[in-house]
């Protein structure tokens, strides 16, 4: 699959959930859901690259130190 075809991946959220995506949508900061939820996996990606990177970073200290 290449990066720009679209697969559909089902999801239930909660109603309060829904709720909040609504009102950003409403206020004009999404042109709707689907683009909402693809902004925020991408955004979750990307923080959680951030972490794996920070850890291997701070292991690769502890280990030149500490050699262990």
């Amino acid at each position: 699959m290449k990066d720009y075809e679209m697969e559909t991946v089902p999801a239930k959220l909660t109603k309060r959930i829904v709720n909040e995506m609504e009102e950003l949508i409403k206020q004009g900061w999404y042109a709707n859901k689907s683009e909402l939820i693809r902004n925020a996996i991408r955004e979750l990606i990307k923080k959680q690259k951030v972490i794996q990177l920070e850890s291997a970073i701070k292991e690769d200290i502890q280990w030149g130190l500490y050699g262990s």
